[in-house]
This record gives C-alpha cells, sequence and structure tokens, in this order.
C-alpha cells in the first residue's frame, strides 16, 4: 500500500532539523566528557599516541640533532669492547663513567646497533620508539587510576619541547631508567611484585635517580607482605645488582661500587636548574647538602605517618603479617604512594639539570589531578603545568625560573599533603585474600 502524499515528507522532517539539533548538542556533550571524563582515557590516548608518531618524525627530520652525553656514553662503552672491566679506567669525553652496569649492558647493544655509535639518525628513531613505548606505559597506569581528565594528556604529550628534546635531540640515558621503572610499576598495579621489583632494580642499574622511587616501594612490600614477606622481593633487588655487575665487581669491587653508586657526587653550578638563585658557595656547601637531605627524609617520615599510613596501629605494625594485624589498614594505592615518594625527592634533589625533567615529567599529571578538584582548581593545575614547563625550558635558568619552579612544587605538595584524605576508603581485615582486590579497586 503506498504511502499518503506527504507522509514521507512528514516523517523526514521530524526527524530532521529537530533531531539534528538534538545530535548535535548530544555530540557536544560528549566531546566535553571525551575531554572530562577519566574514562576515556584509553580512546584519548589512542589519538596521541598516534598524533605523536607525527610529532616524533618532524622532530627528527626538522630540528637539529645536539650532542651532549651520546659520544661519552659510547666511548664509556667502548672500554668495555676493548676488554677494559675496571670501572675507574672507563671514561668518555665528558669524564668517568658513572652509572652501574645495566647501563653498560644496554648502550653496549645500541653501540652495536648504531654501528659504534656513529649512526646518530638510527639512535633518534630508537629513542622515538622508546619515547612512544614510554607513552603507552604511561598511559596504562592513568587507565587503571581514573583520577585525570583526558584533556590533561595533551600537555603531557605534544606540548613538551623538552621532553621531546630529551628523548630525541639529546639522547640521554634517563629516559631509558624512566621506561624501565614504569613498566615496574604496571607489574606492581597487576599483583606482579616479584616481577616488578626485578624490573626496579633493572631501572636502578640504568640510572641511580629511581632510587627516589625506592622509600615508597619498600612501605608498599611492607604493608601488603610484611616484614618476612618483604625480604625475598628486596633480595630480588640485590641479587639482580649483583648478578649485572659481577664482570666488574670480579675485577675491582671498590672501584665498581664507588663510580656507579657515588651518592656525594658535586654538581656544576652553571647546569642547575632548580637552585639557580643561591650563590654558589651555598649551592656548593656541605651544610646545604646535608639540610636537604634532612629535609628529604623528614618529609618522607611525615608521608609516610600521615598520608601513606592510614591505620590505627603504629607504623610498627607493618613489621607484621598483613592477616595479624589486629586494626585493619585502610587500601593504598600503589600509584600515589611511589609518585609522591618520587616527587619528594625531586624536591629536595641537590640539583636538577635539564635532563632530569624526565624524571617526573608523566607524573605530573597525576600528582596534579589525584586530589579533588576543590582543593585546586583545574586552571590552577594546568597553570602550574605551564610553569613547570617554562622552568625547564629557559636556558640557562634565572633567579625567577627556579624561583618559580621551587613555588610550583611546594604548591603540589601542600595539595598532596592537603587534599588526601579522599583517597583511601574503609577496608576489611587485611588478609591476604582481601588485600588483592582492594590494591586494584583503589587504584
Amino acid at each position: 500500500m503506498a504511502p499518503a502524499p506527504g507522509s514521507g515528507l512528514r516523517r523526514k522532517g521530524a526527524a530532521g532539523p529537530g533531531s539534528l539539533r538534538q545530535g548535535l548538542r548530544r555530540a557536544w556533550q560528549e566531546k566535553h566528557r571525551l575531554l572530562l571524563a577519566p574514562q576515556y582515557t584509553g580512546l584519548v590516548a589512542a589519538w596521541l599516541c598516534l598524533a605523536e608518531v607525527g610529532v616524533t618524525q618532524w622532530v627528527i627530520h626538522r630540528v637539529a640533532y645536539t650532542e651532549i652525553d651520546w659520544k661519552a656514553y659510547m666511548d664509556e662503552v667502548e672500554g668495555v669492547v676493548n676488554g677494559t672491566f675496571d670501572y675507574t679506567q672507563l671514561k668518555g669525553d665528558t669524564g668517568p663513567l658513572v652509572y652501574p652496569a645495566g647501563f653498560v649492558y644496554i648502550f653496549l647493544g645500541l653501540y652495536y646497533i648504531t654501528s659504534r655509535g656513529t649512526n646518530i639518525r638510527l639512535a633518534q628513531y630508537l629513542f622515538g620508539a622508546l619515547y612512544l613505548v614510554t607513552l603507552l606505559l604511561v598511559f596504562r597506569i592513568y587507565s587503571r587510576t581514573r583520577k585525570v581528565p583526558p584533556y590533561v594528556f595533551f600537555f603531557m604529550c605534544c606540548a613538551s619541547y623538552r621532553i621531546h628534546s630529551i628523548y630525541i635531540l639529546r639522547l640521554f640515558n634517563d629516559p631509558v631508567a624512566m621506561a624501565i621503572l614504569f613498566l615496574a610499576v604496571n607489574l606492581f598495579l597487576e599483583e606482579r611484585w616479584s616481577w616488578g621489583c626485578c624490573f626496579f632494580s633493572l631501572a636502578v642499574s640504568v640510572k641511580m635517580n629511581v632510587l627516589l622511587f625506592a622509600p615508597g616501594l619498600l612501605f608498599l612490600l611492607l604493608w601488603r607482605f610484611g616484614l618476612l614477606g618483604t625480604i625475598p622481593k628486596l633480595s630480588i633487588c640485590a641479587l639482580l645488582q649483583v648478578v649485572l655487575g659481577m664482570p666488574f665487581l670480579l675485577e675491582n669491587p671498590v672501584g665498581y661500587v664507588t663510580r656507579s653508586f657515588d651518592l656525594g657526587r658535586q654538581f656544576l653550578f652553571k647546569w642547575t636548574v632548580n637552585w639557580r638563585f643561591l650563590p654558589e658557595e651555598v649551592f656548593q656547601h656541605r651544610a646545604f647538602h646535608l639540610a636537604l637531605l634532612a629535609a628529604h627524609l623528614g618529609a618522607l617520615g611525615l608521608f609516610a605517618l600521615y598520608r601513606w599510613h592510614r591505620s590505627e596501629g603504629s607504623l610498627l605494625s607493618l613489621l607484621k603479617d598483613p592477616a595479624e594485624r589486629k586494626s585493619p589498614p585502610q587500601p593504598l594505592t600503589v600509584v600515589f604512594v611511589l609518585f609522591t615518594s618520587n616527587f619528594i625527592g625531586v624536591c629536595c634533589s641537590r640539583s636538577l639539570h635539564y635532563q632530569f625533567y624526565v624524571w617526573y615529567f608523566h607524573t605530573l599529571p597525576y600528582l596534579l589531578w589525584c586530589t579533588p578538584a576543590g582543593k585546586l582548581g583545574h586552571l590552577l593545575r594546568v597553570l602550574i603545568l605551564g610553569l613547570i614547563e617554562l622552568s625547564w625550558n629557559t636556558y640557562p635558568s634565572t633567579l625567577c625560573s627556579s624561583a618559580s619552579l621551587h613555588l610550583c612544587h611546594g604548591i603540589i605538595l601542600l595539595q598532596l599533603w592537603y587534599g588526601t584524605t579522599a583517597l583511601l576508603e574503609p577496608q576489611g581485615p587485611p588478609t591476604a585474600q582481601k588485600t588483592t582486590p582492594s590494591l586494584k579497586k583503589t587504584e
């Protein structure tokens, strides 16, 4: 039966202007949700990673490579190729080798892949791939936490000139260590603590800055396993260091340990990003270094007592087996403990050089947005991200750039301290069966 004249037009009209307006309105609303709702992190991350492929390609071909440490790295590992295993005899253009054995093995592989370090373009592509892998690992962490609105990730990816420079134009070893560290964090989130400790130790063997995460990791291990359960995990970390360093330990154990794990190194004032406003004699003074160490330990202690430890029992209760603790602890977020531990270390560092930005850059969105928005407005958080980026892009650093960096760090620390009460919720008895799902839920 044929439709009545004009009925099709009426049906089409009924589904026309009004429905179109409603569809556009819904699309506009979803657009806002896409930018603001953390559950869309995976979708936004996929688009940003795809965009980063093009950005990385453009940077490699359009921006000039700058030689800083790559040649020195190659000279240092070439000494091992020539049969030198005494760490005191390994050096490059910029000085002696001061990184642990994991660095040697990884950059030895790069030495051969890049034709003894001469194929710079290939090295840039390898570091570009490392950058994309790091982003995938970081986005996986953020997908689990679901605390950061997706629009923030644009500032974490495409908008940072300094980070692209560190990875692709300078070829520093810091990104290698951080990529392995983020892999370890992903394993911790999956409750694969032994494998996580293995990769955490591997990251430390590339560069010691990863040890800034160690206080937080120790706290998490004690909270999760108690003292007796923590010892095997720490043994994994120690054993891997011994195995990796064995060729050098057999040749000159004192030389290896003192060179690769030198905690008393002096930094040059001309490269500092964070302490430019101080006189150089104060910057180099031992009393200043001890004051920073005291501040570091004090801040860690306060966060461990009042922000990480959320049980009525004392901190010593962490030494007990979780099933034997009298007062049930509240759940911890693995990411919060690890990222704040590292951030406190960065704030109290004796000196930050430009490549050190990667130590905490990818954790900044979490640190800024993990607390309720009322504590610190979205616009102010974005402004802090911008000021931090500006401080790290000011070369050479100035009184204003270093002071503004400390100001931003201080604001983040304060909002972490005062805004963390909503992070944790009550939890049942601390049995092993109940502890595992609660960790996953709170992330």
